[in-house]
């Protein structure tokens, strides 16, 4: 690609502020609630992860694609992002393992992203503003035009999205003679984490996002797993049906990040859609129970009341994140159920919070 023949590109946001930059190959329109994210590398895991699922990325490492991509790498069965916004691209790599270009791995994936934008300034911009809806696009000449499609874009907030992500059918994953069987409802599952229980001597049935609690038990599993997911928890009602059948059998269960938040609501506590949310490998998270930082992978915009995590009588808070003190964890005092608003799968560089899968395995072997 020759730099200069790039064509330009805008991002415009909902409250009409504009920033420019030039399209990386693709052109077109793209719309979806614009986030950041501060990791400095990751960045195929975090395009392929569900949880980001209509949503336009802002990198704000200043560099994005120079180890290219590895097939390996990903985090579900294609890009699931909206668009990406960055600062420099780099479209060539130097790692020895990279299997293609992550401007190649883009068009592969018909995903239009932008460049040579003012990171570091729409970053600020979203900050101080929070996170709304956006267009990017390299349709320049048409900003009023623009401007009246991405009002008609839904918020995120009351927007259900685990359809768009769960899969259609069950399957399975791991051997199917190992120690322990897992059903894991899947409203946006990471493939990290069932590689993770696998790894654990686990066999895991992956069920639908709209499946019943009779679909997942007829797998007769010793335990159970909500996962990670896009959009707001508070439309999933079939899923908090399926945590509130499995928390009053007190069958152990454990939920990641949105199955995090399905299980607050099935415990009457509400979520609520944060001002940024929290994107990035290097969120800090005090585990209660044990007095050790952590220091984690963290994907989202919503969050459960604090207020009334601690009014409620049958839950413990074992995690809060040390930046803004939300919820970080929480397990219930006499049922065999916990779960944390972070990713354990990931790794950061640092391991710090897989000991929780232990616990899980620990959990179903006690039950």
């Amino acid at each position: 690609m020759i730099y200069l023949k790039r064509k330009k590109a805008l991002i415009l946001l909902a409250d009409g502020t504009i920033f420019h930059g030039k399209s990386i190959g693709k052109e077109g329109t793209a719309f979806g609630e614009v986030c950041f994210n501060t990791g400095t590398t990751g960045y195929q895991e975090i395009f392929t992860d569900p949880s980001y699922y209509g949503q336009l990325m802002v990198t704000t490492n200043a560099h994005i694609g120079n180890y290219g991509t590895k097939a390996d790498e990903v985090e579900s069965d294609s890009i699931k992002i909206a668009g990406l916004i960055c600062k420099n691209f780099s479209f060539h790599y130097s790692r020895p393992s990279g299997d293609q270009s992550l401007e190649e791995f883009l068009n592969d994936n018909n995903l239009l992203a932008i460049s040579d934008v003012d990171t570091r300034a729409l970053v600020s911009h979203i900050r101080d503003h929070g996170a709304m809806n956006a267009v990017i696009s390299t349709d320049v000449d048409n900003v009023e035009g623009l401007k009246k499609q991405l009002a008609e874009v839904p918020s995120m907030e009351g927007l259900e999205l685990a359809s768009q992500v769960s899969t259609k059918e069950p399957y399975c994953y791991g051997d199917e003679n190992a120690t322990y069987k897992v059903a894991a409802l899947d409203i946006g599952i990471k493939k990290n984490i069932l590689r993770n229980l696998a790894k654990r001597d686990a066999y895991i049935k992956v069920f639908p996002y709209n499946s019943k609690f009779e679909d997942l038990e007829a797998f007769k599993p010793d335990g159970y797993f909500l996962s990670n997911g896009p959009g707001d928890p508070q439309p999933l009602v079939e899923a908090q049906a399926v945590a509130k059948e499995i928390i009053k059998r007190d069958l152990p269960l454990f939920g990641i990040c949105l199955g995090h938040q399905v299980i607050a609501l099935a415990n009457g506590i509400s979520t609520y859609k944060m001002h940024n949310g929290h994107r990035g490998i290097n969120h800090p998270v005090k585990n209660l129970v044990t007095t050790k930082g952590e220091i984690t992978s963290q994907n989202h915009g919503f969050a459960i009341n604090r207020e009334e995590t601690e009014a409620n009588p049958d839950i413990e808070i074992t995690h809060v994140h040390l930046n803004d003190h939300t919820v970080a964890g929480i397990k219930m005092k006499n049922k065999n159920c916990f779960s944390v608003q972070y990713h354990p799968e990931a790794s950061p560089g640092p391991n710090d919070s897989t000991y929780l899968f232990d616990e899980f395995i620990q959990n179903i072997k006690n039950n």
